[in-house]
């Protein structure tokens, strides 16, 4: 009931896809099917209801120890790929039959692309893949230079800071020397004073004296 229902689901998805993909004598439609032991491809012609090209496991060459596994979807999807190109076909349209696009189904059509089919679709996604790289990388040396100018600003503003202190406590040092001398210099002048109030009493006493003579 399971496998059942998903395959209603597959062949749902597929005749969705399929009013959508359409084959062409200029652009023909490479159909995949797979099932648990094997994996087919077709080029096919839809306008002249036309199988121009077929691969599959069950040919003795390409199913190798097992046609159920992904080695032997990519030696399905080169050799579709070199069957087209001999019928001078370059370029399909990818229809994966309803099927999620991984595993053996990516590993076959990933194979035909690499063996020359749409290979203007492959150089133009290596080309957008190289570019989003270079971006990324300049975005990422774009990052780092920032941040090693935060922290330049960073250090700079703390040896500001740590100069401006050291300035500070420079300046306070001769305002305390300053300071000292002036208290340095009351302390003489208190010192000079004593002597003249004394000499000052010791003349008033001499002139009382003179006075009661």
């Amino acid at each position: 009931m399971a496998n059942r229902k998903r395959a209603e689901v597959r062949s749902a998805v597929h005749r969705r896809i399929r009013r959508k993909v359409r084959g062409s004598t200029e652009r023909p439609r490479l159909a995949v099917y797979r099932s648990l032991n094997h994996i087919y491809a077709q080029v096919i012609d839809d306008e002249k209801s036309q199988t121009l090209a077929s691969a599959s496991t069950t040919e003795k060459d390409l199913r190798g120890s097992s046609g159920g596994n992904v080695a032997a979807a990519k030696r399905v999807g080169q050799a579709i790929a070199e069957r087209a190109l001999s019928a001078g076909i370059d370029q399909v349209v990818f229809d994966r039959g309803g099927y999620l696009y991984h595993g053996r189904v990516r590993a076959l059509t990933d194979a035909a692309r690499a063996a020359g089919l749409n290979k203007g679709e492959t150089l133009a996604r290596e080309a957008e893949v190289a570019e989003k790289a270079a971006a990324a990388a300049e975005k990422a040396s774009a990052d780092e230079a920032t941040a090693q100018a935060a922290s330049a600003k960073e250090k700079s503003a703390k040896a500001k800071k740590a100069k401006s202190k050291g300035e500070s406590a420079g300046e306070a040092i001769p305002e305390a020397a300053e300071a000292g001398s002036k208290a340095k210099g009351k302390g003489e002048k208190a010192g000079e004073a004593k002597p003249e109030a004394a000499e000052a009493v010791s003349e008033v006493k001499a002139a009382k004296e003179a006075k009661e003579d």
